[in-house]
Parts: C-alpha cells; sequence; structure tokens
C-alpha cells in the first residue's frame, strides 16, 4: 500500500529526524517522543525519565500515561497550538501539533518536566487518577526518581514548546514540499521532453538576451567531408553526493545546449537561490556560473573535434547570446579560439 503524503513516514527521514530529536531533547531537557496522527510512536524515546519509565511499565499506571497522552493531542489539535498540562503525577507535558496543508499528521510529545514555581498553576491536570494504595506504594518507592526529574519555570516551558512547535513544523513542511516537487519532477522525467526551465542566458553583464535554440543538434545533417552525419545530444549525467541537486544536475546534463538561470534551478530543487549557491560550491568545488561555462566550453570542444559545425552553429547550439561572446569564453579557457583549437587537434 502507498503512503499518504500525509503520512509522517513517507515526509521525513525518521533516521535523521530521530537525530534531530536526541540534540532537542538534550539542549531542553525534556523527554521527546515523535507519534503520527494515530497516535502511534514513530521514533523512539529521546531521554525518557526514569520515573516515568518505571509508571509506563506498571500494569496500573501504564492506562493513565496513555490516557494523557491521547487528551493532550486532542487538545493540541482542537487548539492548532502546542498544549501544555499536567499528567496524573502532575509532571508538565507539551503536545505539539504536527500540520500539512492545515491536515494533522502527528504530533512531538515532550516534558516529564516538574515546574520551578507556580506560574502554571491554572494548568489543567488533564486525566485525575483514584487514589489507591497500589498507587501511593508505587510512588513512595519511586519518590528519589521523581526528586530527579529536571526542574524549570513555566515561562521557560512555554518558550521551548513555541520553539518545537516552529521548528518540527517548518522542517516537516519544507520536506512535504520537497516529495511533492520531487514527485513532478519524476512525472516530468517520464512525460515526453518538454521544457521546463526558461531559456535564459547565463548571469553575465557582458552578453545581451541569447538567441534560443529550441532543435536538438540530431534534427539537422552536419556535412563533413561531404557526407551527412548526425550529432547526437550527449545525455550523460552525473551523480551527487547530495540529494537535493540531483534535480538540477540531472537537468542540466540533459540540456547543455540550452541556457538557465541559478535562480530556476534552485526552484527545480525547491531551495533559495543562496542556499542553492551554497550547495552547488560545496558539490562541484566552484561556483554556478564557473561551472556551467566549463561544462559548455567541454561540449564546444567535443563538437569542434566530431562535426563538421561551424562555430557560429556551435555557438548558437549552446545558446550563447552571439559567437564573439562564445570565442571570448572559449578563449580563457583554452587559450585558444575555437577555430585555432579545431586547426589544433587536426595537426593542421
Amino acid at each position: 500500500m502507498m503512503l499518504s503524503k500525509y503520512d509522517l513516514k513517507s515526509i521525513i527521514d525518521l533516521e535523521k529526524w530521530h537525530a534531530l530529536q536526541d540534540s532537542l531533547s538534550l539542549v531542553t531537557q525534556m523527554a521527546i517522543i515523535t507519534v503520527d496522527y494515530k497516535g502511534v510512536p514513530v521514533t523512539r524515546h529521546s531521554r525518557c525519565q526514569t520515573f516515568c519509565q518505571a509508571v509506563r511499565q506498571d500494569a496500573e499506571l501504564s492506562s493513565y500515561c496513555q490516557k494523557c497522552d491521547a487528551r493532550g493531542r486532542l487538545e493540541a489539535v482542537r487548539l492548532n497550538e502546542p498544549y501544555v498540562y499536567l499528567c496524573h503525577f502532575n509532571i508538565l507535558d507539551i503536545a505539539i501539533p504536527i500540520t500539512v496543508d492545515n491536515q494533522y499528521v502527528g504530533a512531538v510529545m515532550a516534558g516529564q518536566v516538574r515546574l520551578a514555581d507556580n506560574g502554571g498553576s491554572r494548568l489543567e491536570q488533564i486525566v485525575t487518577r483514584p487514589a489507591t494504595p497500589e498507587s501511593a506504594g508505587t510512588f513512595a518507592a519511586l519518590r528519589q526518581e521523581y526528586e530527579q526529574l529536571p526542574v524549570m519555570p513555566y515561562a521557560q516551558v512555554v518558550t521551548i514548546a513555541e520553539m518545537l512547535s516552529h521548528l518540527c513544523n517548518y522542517i516537516v513542511e519544507e520536506a512535504s514540499r520537497k516529495n511533492e516537487i520531487m514527485d513532478l519532477y519524476q512525472q516530468a522525467l517520464a512525460a515526453p521532453t518538454v521544457d521546463i526551465l526558461p531559456h535564459k542566458m547565463l548571469a553575465d553583464s557582458s552578453c545581451p538576451a541569447p538567441h534560443s535554440v529550441q532543435q536538438e543538434l540530431s534534427d539537422s545533417p552536419v556535412i563533413e567531408s561531404g557526407n551527412p552525419k548526425a550529432v547526437l545530444p550527449d545525455r550523460s549525467a552525473v551523480s551527487c553526493s547530495n540529494p537535493t541537486l540531483q534535480p538540477a544536475f540531472d537537468y542540466i546534463y540533459s540540456h547543455k545546449h540550452e541556457n538557465f538561470t541559478l535562480e530556476a534551478l534552485a526552484r527545480l530543487c525547491h531551495i533559495s537561490p543562496s542556499y542553492f549557491s551554497r550547495l552547488f560550491v560545496r558539490e562541484s568545488g566552484e561556483n554556478f556560473s564557473a561551472y556551467i561555462s566549463r561544462l559548455k566550453i567541454g561540449q564546444a570542444k567535443q563538437l569542434l573535434e566530431t562535426t563538421g559545425l561551424s562555430v557560429n552553429e556551435i555557438s548558437d547550439h549552446l545558446s550563447f547570446c552571439d559567437a564573439g561572446y562564445f570565442i571570448k569564453i572559449f578563449k580563457k579557457y583554452e587559450q585558444r579560439t575555437p577555430a585555432a583549437y579545431r586547426s589544433f587537434i587536426k595537426g593542421e
């Protein structure tokens, strides 16, 4: 069965999420666990306190813990904001709803702390438990563990709740958007070839608007030594160590003859241009403009070596704004003009 786009397991990488959860738990001193919309845990507990572990393993008391969790989640969903409450042992807990497109997909449950002041005196004890000799005996036996629970003021609890809400919802929403973009991208790859990015020249103030080339070189016969010769476009690609950039590199290597902007490829990867630029430099070792220029010059060298295309035709095919600009860029990388390069290769 396919997972819904609103299923946490299909939205986020649970191992990475749990690593983040462990870090947040360490910083906030709160126990944290993430559950799906049914209340089923999708992560392990981070920093579960010894007292709460023992209570949740008690046959009589564990059901009250489960009721507290369920009621807390329901209130958080109803209010659509973090809900701070007291459990049946008057320990402070927080339920933080996670929503995507206004649909509830799960919750982050945090807490297991005691209040340092009476700032939360108006907090609701969400589930009451009748006093019994058995529960009193259990509490007495765990008194030392109870005293070891983290203690913090109510204002700090509220700040942590807001921080966790903003952070977790942002991460899940962005992951969901990225998944949607990747789905569309995969559909685009499976569909007949279409232009998914605008034809724009590389960002270079010295070059005016580009000459648009819509036709693959293979559609045009090339005359070399009196014989027609079909030149097939290079459809090779590279694999990225960072999967976020893979759609951009796939597009670049499948459309070397086109022009595209950093901003357009950033949109394809569903990230900001500045973040795309940083990731691109980290991945390729050079900035975007230099990488694309070098790639196009590499393609130009291949065409000069294997075809009879003129310099003007190669310039047009690779969507340079004009032959003069193409020659300038080629000479920058190869220390000779395209014509001189072709002569050198052929030993003329």
